[in-house]
C-alpha cells in the first residue's frame, strides 16, 4: 500500500478537495464522483459524504492508497 502524508494548515479540509490536491484526482467534481461511488474510506469506515470535513490525525484510504493527514489542524499556538 502507497502511503501519502498531507500536512493540514487549517481546521480541516474537504474529502473531494483532499483527493484532489494529493493527485488522486484532477477536479473537485472528479473527487466527489469518487465518494458517491463507495471506494473511499475514512478511518476504515466507507465514507460517503463528499464533503466530510477530514481533520488531523485521520487517514483516508482510496484502493491502495492511504492519506494520512498531519498537522496542526490551525491551532493558534497559544
Amino acid at each position: 500500500m502507497q502511503k501519502v502524508e498531507f500536512e493540514l494548515t487549517s481546521e480541516y479540509i474537504e474529502l473531494n478537495q483532499l483527493l484532489k490536491v494529493v493527485g488522486l484526482c484532477d477536479s473537485g467534481g472528479a473527487g466527489k464522483q469518487i465518494v458517491a461511488s463507495g471506494q473511499v474510506r475514512v478511518d476504515g469506515k466507507q465514507e460517503l459524504r463528499k464533503t466530510a470535513k477530514i481533520r488531523s490525525g485521520q487517514q483516508v484510504t482510496l484502493g491502495d492508497v492511504r492519506i494520512v493527514v498531519v498537522g496542526d489542524g490551525g491551532a493558534d499556538g497559544a
